[in-house]
C-alpha cells in the first residue's frame, strides 16, 4: 500500500472529534483495518468512507460497536444479494 493513501488515525480522531478508543474497537471487531508504520497507526484511504459511516452511526444514532458490526454484516449481505439479482436479471433477459 502506498504511503500517500494512508491517513494517521490521530488526524482522523482529531478531525471527527472521536475518541481513539472507538476506532481501536472498530479495528478489534475487524470492521476497519489499520496499517502500523514506526509505531504510528494509519487508516488506508479506501477505508475512510466506511469509517466515517460508522462514526455517524455511533454519533447520530448512538449505536455501539456490536450494533455497527451487525449493520455492516447486513449491508454486506444486501450488496451480495443485489449482485446476484443483477446476474439473474441478465440471464433472464438473454432468453
Amino acid at each position: 500500500m502506498e504511503a500517500i493513501n494512508l491517513i494517521p488515525t490521530a488526524d482522523v480522531c482529531r478531525f471527527h472529534e472521536v475518541d481513539d478508543n472507538f476506532i481501536s474497537l472498530l479495528n478489534e471487531a475487524g470492521l476497519i483495518l489499520f496499517e502500523e508504520i514506526n509505531k504510528t497507526t494509519f487508516i488506508p484511504g479506501d477505508e475512510l468512507g466506511k469509517l466515517e459511516r460508522m462514526i455517524r452511526l455511533n454519533r447520530e444514532l448512538e449505536i455501539n460497536v456490536a450494533g455497527i458490526e451487525a449493520i455492516n454484516y447486513l449491508l454486506d449481505r444486501i450488496d451480495i444479494m443485489q449482485e446476484e439479482i443483477r446476474v439473474l436479471k441478465n440471464r433472464v433477459s438473454a432468453y
